[in-house]
């Protein structure tokens, strides 16, 4: 077979190759991004970093902002994989909301996320675009996921809940607390308190949902 058959097999077999380029861009972006910010990063060295052409670049995203966007969603779904719903695991309903309050507040206590939380603030700042595209791939997500969750709860019956994202929202806030603003600053982590915390949120969210009869 020659060099160029052999190519073309590979190609078939493998990754097609504009999803090859992409990823590429997009990690080499994430790197200049996250290390230098949104303005100081140009097209140009996207692209020279990803070994591809800058009009490769603009056909993918459109522009810098498209391309800044990419990255965001793409660092969320990296995240994710730290942190989902199904964590909850199994057992009685006290039980997995234990578990899903540790696992958040342990998710969201990793420095990289501390780190990632700031730069996507710094850059919608002056474009909002980007919060959004945040927001929606991140946070607003995860509530989707777990407002499933809580409603197949409440279809079970042990939970009695009118609004399930704002239920939802409740939960974690009163998981995350005041630590969660503290260690955008710098504060050191108390494990001791986050799991009072946590125990607090879990009995005072069965005690305001929880099914009496």
């Amino acid at each position: 077979m020659s060099t160029v058959e052999s190519g073309h097999a590979n190609q078939r077999l493998g990754r097609p190759a504009d999803e090859t380029k992409r990823e590429a861009m997009v990690k080499a972006a994430s790197q200049m991004f996250f290390d230098v910010g949104y303005a100081a990063t140009a097209i140009e060295q996207v692209a020279a970093k990803a070994g591809v052409s800058k009009v490769t670049v603009y056909n993918h995203f459109g522009d810098k902002r498209g391309l800044f966007i990419a990255t965001v969603e793409n660092e969320c779904a990296k995240m994710a994989g730290h942190f989902s719903i199904e964590q909850a695991g199994t057992g009685d309903l006290k039980s997995r909301l234990l578990a899903l309050g540790k696992a958040m507040t342990a998710f969201l206590a990793r420095p990289e996320m501390t780190r990632f939380e700031l730069r996507i603030a710094a850059e919608t700042e002056h474009e909002p675009a980007i919060g959004r595209s945040f927001l929606d791939a991140g946070p607003r997500n995860m509530r989707a996921e777990f407002v499933v969750m809580l409603q197949s709860e409440v279809e079970a019956g042990r939970l009695q809940i009118d609004d399930l994202p704002l239920a939802a929202e409740q939960f974690v806030s009163m998981c995350k607390g005041f630590s969660d603003l503290e260690r955008r600053f710098g504060a050191e982590a108390d494990p001791e308190r986050n799991r009072e915390r946590i125990e607090g949120a879990v009995a005072v969210f069965l005690n305001a949902y929880g099914r009496s009869d």
